[in-house]
């Protein structure tokens, strides 16, 4: 039965375009998994102050991502039309637009480092995470470089130069944790704050090797024959900002949900964070699967609907879904097997696994939810649909998950847990209302009223 599924023409085309999305979207979140790691081993502290720096740092960073997301499609439109200067002159306008997201971003984290101390979290764990957040910030830049230049081969149909560029990163910053915590290979023993700069190295590296490989790879060079004859123009960076801002939207709602379900859970004690840190370092592993599909998926709706082509949209959409709620499901059950054992390799210490494991089975529950509606919102974000899934993702996440994580924890006592509870009833909400969105939207093309 799985054999046939996979020879489906649509499964077979999205998988191999979201194979390297999957692994390039693990290797990104796999830098702050191995920074988890190696800080797990030092201490509870420790791990806990880069959990709650990352957590701060995230929920800017993601906005920026979440910009760089607008150049896909439209690059998928100038790509079947074969128009290499629109490509040129929305990389150039893409460049632009999210190097002033990205500086803006920085500098609204760079004053917000002061608010780790009010966010009523252990004192002690916000101590080590102000300066370490003082590094982290640094990375924006390159991030949105790295991620600029990735949608931008994403809407060529090329999902494989961010893939190589990924896992170089990471092995720099695995190589680069190692060395600078303990001070091996001629370079200084930082302790802890090595890890920061092994996130700030490798992610520089990613973002500035990526953009020299747009111009020389022989796949994207030949943008840089017309990229002087190109201009910085409105039409291009008020389209792009349309999308993005939606896109950015979108990614703020769900990661400040999470990360303010990381600051409840800090209310419980420096344990508490370090679980659900750990969990939801777990979590997001397995998400950027659907992430990658997702990714994909919008690049096959794009080309779809470049070619006002309906029917296929509506066949390619049912085959992703089904793809990764298979993937997702799979997951789902892999959580439910190893809770016990996932933790014990970012901490030892029994308290904090022991919670970790039963965060775990709520994370098992809402794969598929998660999973599907990532999905739904790439395809819909293909077809240019982004203002009615900006709406559901902020009722959602802010007018659903958050009153709830509140009522779970402190009026029924389920503390951690019951803040997770609050985030799979979200996630569910969020997945079925986009179902029904995709579903209206291809119904009213394929069927219009006469």
């Amino acid at each position: 039965m799985l054999s046939g599924f996979f020879k489906n023409s649509h499964v077979n085309q999205t998988v191999k375009l979201a194979w390297p999305l999957v692994i390039t979207q693990v290797g990104h979140i796999i830098t702050g998994m191995v920074d988890n790691i190696f800080l797990g081993q030092i201490g509870v502290t420790e791990q806990a102050a880069g959990i709650l720096s990352n957590n701060l740092y995230v929920l800017v960073l993601v906005f920026g991502i979440g910009m760089s997301y607008a150049t896909t499609p439209l690059v998928t439109s100038a790509y079947e039309k074969n128009d290499v200067l629109k490509k040129a002159s929305l990389f150039k306008n893409s460049l632009f637009l999210n190097a002033i997201v990205a500086v803006a971003c920085f500098i609204i984290l760079f004053f917000a480092a002061g608010l780790l101390k009010y966010m009523q979290q252990p004192a002690d764990v916000v101590e080590l995470a102000v300066p370490f957040f003082d590094v982290l910030i640094f990375s924006m830049i390159p991030v949105s470089l790295f991620f600029t230049c990735k949608q931008y081969c994403e809407g060529l149909s090329n999902t494989r130069m961010a893939l190589i560029i990924s896992v170089a990163g990471n092995v720099i910053n695995i190589v680069l944790n190692y060395c600078l915590i303990y001070g091996y290979c001629g370079l200084p023993e930082l302790g802890y704050m090595g890890s920061a700069w092994a996130s700030f190295c490798a992610r520089t590296f990613m973002g500035l090797s990526f953009l020299v490989l747009i111009f020389k790879s022989p796949v994207t060079k030949e943008i840089s024959k017309v990229y002087a004859q190109v201009k910085i123009n409105w039409a291009e960076l008020k389209e792009l900002w349309r999308i993005g801002i939606n896109s950015a939207m979108q990614f703020t709602f769900e990661v400040a949900a999470f990360v303010i379900a990381g600051l409840m859970a800090g209310n419980f004690g420096k344990e508490q964070i370090d679980a659900h840190g750990i969990a939801m370092s777990i979590a997001a592993f397995t998400y950027m699967f659907g992430s990658g599909i997702g990714s994909a998926s919008t690049i096959r709706s794009g080309i779809f609907k470049a070619q006002n082509n309906w029917l296929e949209i509506k066949q390619a959409s049912g085959a992703s879904i089904k793809l990764v709620l298979l993937v997702m499901g799979g997951f789902a059950i892999l959580l439910l097997v190893l809770r016990n054992y996932l933790p014990l390799a970012f901490n030892k210490h029994p308290e904090i696994t022991e919670l970790a494991s039963s965060l775990l089975i709520v994370a098992a529950l809402f794969q598929l939810f998660d999973g599907m509606q990532v999905t739904i919102i790439g395809i819909l974000r293909g077809l240019n649909d982004v203002k009615v899934p900006t709406y559901v993702t902020l009722i959602g996440y802010w007018l659903l998950a958050l009153p709830l994580a509140y009522f779970f924890a402190y009026t029924l006592q389920l503390k951690t847990v019951g803040i997770w509870i609050a985030l799979l009833l979200a996630l569910a909400f969020v997945a079925l209302v986009l179902w029904w969105r995709l579903n209206f939207l291809i119904k009213q093309h394929l069927h219009p009223k006469q």
